[in-house]
Order: structure tokens, then sequence, then C-alpha cells
């Protein structure tokens, strides 16, 4: 192990020590929001230090095995202990090499994913619809749940624009590598000759930012505008001005919301998306002056970016960020997007620990 990661491991141990004797006082215990804070702490450090014990027994056996390679009768036995050692060794410092990565502060937040009709008319808004049901069933799978914050139906059957809440732990990290520029390939269904058209749709994923930092948001900035709810939603929508729209001046972004049920809703739910609109455009300038110095593996996450196709006629999806093709289009579009995601996750792990070498 080099010195970079055991100087880690000593300043992890000892404060996970040190974080037990403070949880183990009266004044933290009745201390709410300390107790949180620092239960929070322990949890993302102990398997850290798990990891560290992992590879001391490890090198314990190895050392053990290596005093016993002169004996003859022991050498078989102890040549076959010190590969297995030296294997186990070789996978513990991987894996603290990866848990000692920085950690991205929205990994474990829940997300707005908003999906929008893009080339292609129609069939565009159906493939909109098509990339909508994937991510429900994938969240359903995961056990997460989702609500429409906004959508605006095509005649079809599709979406030209939807905007969903996912609420699940850990929900930002599995999908922050959706956003970007899907496009499909198929026969529509509007196309009586049998030919293959391109369309696009365009996917963003948000984190949802904590009701403090949503409260950030200066009042003189917004231009707030309710209107009577139009399409789906009961009489009780059809007859009051719920629907809220927000501008934000500066930007000039704009966000709807008509599908709750009460103005005051709308308009929480509404400063809410614009707000972590707002953080993502902040982060996206950020990376942009960052790229010309590191370039991620699996892209920027910028929404103009093509990052995946979906090719019906040959049932296969390839993400054209890590050269990846799946021949499982059927099963990818019913939510079983596990395989693709550990695949990104793994190239996003590894340009991180190119860059810190």
């Amino acid at each position: 192990m080099n010195e970079r990661l055991r100087s880690k491991l000593v300043t992890l141990t000892r404060r996970l020590e040190e974080i037990d004797r403070m949880l183990a006082a009266p004044d933290v215990a009745s201390d709410t929001n300390r107790l949180r804070d620092l239960t929070k702490e322990r949890s993302d450090i102990e398997p850290v230090v798990t990891l560290g014990r992992a590879y001391e027994d490890a090198q314990k056996d190895l050392e053990t095995a290596e005093a016993l390679r002169d004996d003859p009768e022991w050498q078989a036995y102890a040549e076959e202990e010190i590969r297995e050692a030296k294997g186990r060794m070789e996978t513990v410092e991987h894996d603290l090499e990866i848990a000692l990565l920085p950690k991205d502060p929205n990994d474990e937040k829940n997300l707005f994913l908003e999906i929008r009709a893009g080339t292609g008319g129609d069939e565009s808004a159906l493939f909109a619809g098509d990339l909508l049901r994937m991510y429900l069933r994938y969240a359903e799978n995961r056990g997460w749940k989702t609500e429409i914050v906004s959508e605006n139906p095509s005649d079809l059957g599709g979406y030209r624009e939807v905007i969903v809440r996912i609420i699940g732990r850990a929900a930002y990290s599995a999908l922050k590598f959706e956003s970007g520029v899907h496009r499909v390939q198929r026969v529509p269904v509007t196309e009586s000759q049998g030919r293959i058209h391109t369309s696009a749709a365009t996917v963003a994923v948000l984190p949802e930012l904590d009701p403090v930092e949503v409260a950030d948001l200066s009042p003189k900035d917004l231009r707030i505008d309710v209107f009577r709810a139009s399409g789906a939603g009961g009489q009780h929508v059809q007859k009051t001005d719920s629907a809220v729209r927000i501008t934000h001046l500066p930007t000039g972004l704009t966000v709807e919301c008509q599908d709750e049920r009460s103005q005051t809703q709308n308009k929480a739910r509404a400063m809410a998306v614009l707000a972590a609109r707002l953080y993502a455009m902040r982060e996206a300038e950020q990376k942009a002056k960052e790229a010309s110095e590191r370039k991620s593996l699996v892209g920027s996450g910028d929404r103009s970016e093509r990052i995946r196709t979906y090719n019906f006629p040959q049932g296969r999806v390839t993400d054209h960020r890590i050269n990846l093709t799946l021949y499982r289009l059927d099963a990818m579009l019913d939510g079983d997007l596990d395989e693709l995601i550990s695949a990104l996750t793994m190239e996003h792990q590894a340009s991180l620990l190119a860059s810190s070498l």
C-alpha cells in the first residue's frame, strides 16, 4: 500500500475512534443535529476503516505464509497462501482507492428528471414517453417513489415535455450520467413506407436542493404568474387559478407547475425545480471552466451532448461515451438499467483515479 493511502487510513481510523467517543457522550445524545451529523460522518468513514483492517489481515496472512516458504513440508501450501493473500491485498487496495475518491455532495439526494422531445416531431414525443416509462420502471425496481411535477402530452400519447421528481436513497448517484441527448432509430408508427427514422429527446437530471438552498432565491429576481390549469387534473383544477409559472428574471429560466391541486403546492414545486435548474447551470459553467484541464470519460453531462442510441431494428443500445453496446433493448426500456449504470459508474471512477495519480 502506498504512503498516501496509508496516511489517509491512519487519519480516518483516529477520526472514527474520536466519533465513537463523542457519540457515547450524554451532551451529544441530547443534541439532535450534532448526533445526526456525527452518525452520518461515521457511516461514511466506517466502510473505509473496515477495508483498511481487511488489508492488514491479508498482510499478516502473507507474512505468515512467507515464513513457511523455506520449510519443504509446507512449501506448496505456503505458495498457495502467498498467492491468495497477495490477491486479497490487491483487491482491497483497489477498493480503498475507490472508497477514498472525492464524494459528489449530491449523490445521496433526490432528483428532478426532465425529458423533452427534440428533433423528429411526433416520433420524438413518443420516444420521450418511452424514456419516461423506462426511468419510472427503473425507479420502481429500486423501490423509489416518483411524482409527476409537470407534463405537456403530445397528441399521439407521448410527451413534448415532462418533469418527474424521483425520491430514493442515492437516486441522483445512480442517474446523474443520464443527462444528454438520447437518439432513437426505428420505424415510426406514422411511417407508411416502413422506413427507419432517427429522432431524439433530451434528458436532464437535476439534484433536488435542500429547502434552505431553495429559500435562497431572491424574491426580487422572480416573477410569479398564476393561471388556470389546463388538461387533466379534475374539476377542482379547472375552476381555480392553481397553476403557477415562475420566471427567474436574471437568467430568463421559466418553470411551470399545474399538477398539484393547490396554488401553494404548485408554487413550492416550481420553486424547487427552478432552484435545481439554477444550480445545474452554475455547475455546468464550472465544469466548462475545468473542461480544458480534464474531460471525464463519461462526458460532461451537457444536455447538448449525444450520449446514447436506441436502435430498434437491431435491438441494441449503444452508449457513445464509453463505447458500450448491449443487445438488450427491450429489457432496458422496461427499466433494467443496472448493467449500463454500473459500467458508467466504473468508467467515472476510473477517470477520477487516473486524474488523482
